[in-house]
């Protein structure tokens, strides 16, 4: 139960909050959906300050730091340079979630796998140095000259060890939807299974794989209990993704976290245009709470 029903039903009792509810016409169910932004393309050129003051402004108050873009924050820094990061989102209503990497575990060469998850473990801490509650990875490629099933073992082997390192540090391990093969549902599935970690979690990434077979509901629901504290989405108003449906079944899933910007498309004015990103999938939210019943 949400923080917000909690106190409903403890301060007006059961039959207030069904009221309140009631009056409402929304359901409590995506009432922690939140919205954020990854420095994919529309921040990847903005140093620390201005990714914070441009947030700010589009009223966007979460962002995934990928790596390598220009706000810098990578595994160099400093103790005290990791700190003054820290302070930085402190003293902003800007949240950090954590870093967006590019770690990836289905390499059969075993120095290789050694090198993503010893990179790995060092993003893990820089995460937790920043204030951060979690890192990003990929399952990302099935080499062809190994098992299927062997593969996504190993890959859930890798995010079990990263998980219990993780755990020291207070993060998360998102395991981004990603790669060709990899992106299929059936196989994320496999995957966390055989990571059995409950602080590695599921990315939901938005492809158009998610469509495929039975469609996004049926895919949505192989890793439904699995998702973590990010999601990733693209322009809600190109291409012809079902963000309605998305949007729905986050709120049927009464998903707590944040609906984070992969943004592509040129704009004159990024800032704007992320504010009404925002207030467009907001609108979805509100639209499905509308409609979902508790």
């Amino acid at each position: 139960m949400s923080s917000r029903r909690h106190f409903l039903h403890t301060v007006l009792g059961t039959s207030a909050a069904a009221a309140f509810a009631a009056d409402s016409k929304l359901t409590y169910k995506g009432e922690n959906i939140q919205f954020g932004l990854v420095t994919y393309m529309w921040g990847a050129d903005w140093d620390l300050p201005t990714l914070i003051k441009n947030c700010e402004t589009a009223g966007v108050l979460a962002v995934e730091l990928r790596v390598e873009h220009a706000h810098k924050v990578d595994i160099s820094l400093t103790p005290e340079q990791r700190q003054e990061v820290r302070r930085r989102f402190d003293d902003s209503p800007v949240k950090v979630l954590g870093m967006g990497t590019n770690f990836e575990f289905h390499s059969p060469k075993e120095d290789e796998l050694k090198k993503n998850i010893e990179g790995a473990k060092a993003y893990i801490k820089l995460g937790h140095d920043i204030g951060g509650s979690g890192i990003k990875v990929k399952p990302n490629a099935l080499p062809k000259e190994v098992p299927v099933e062997q593969t996504l073992a190993q890959i859930g082997k890798a995010l079990a060890e990263l998980g219990d390192y993780a755990l020291g540090f207070g993060q998360e391990i998102r395991l981004e939807v990603h790669g060709k093969e990899t992106s299929n549902l059936s196989h994320i599935q496999t995957i966390m299974q055989a990571a059995a970690r409950d602080n590695v979690r599921v990315c939901w990434n938005s492809n158009a794989e998610d469509l495929s077979g039975d469609g996004i509901e049926a895919n949505f629901a192989k890793v439904k209990d699995y998702l973590g504290h990010t999601v990733h989405i693209r322009e809600v108003n190109t291409g012809d993704y079902p963000y309605d449906k998305l949007a729905r079944l986050l709120v049927e899933a009464d998903y707590e976290g944040f609906v984070c910007l992969e943004a592509r498309a040129k704009q004159e004015d990024r800032v704007a245009a992320l504010a009404e990103q925002r207030q467009l999938f907001q609108n979805l939210v509100t639209e499905a709470r509308k409609t979902v019943k508790d």
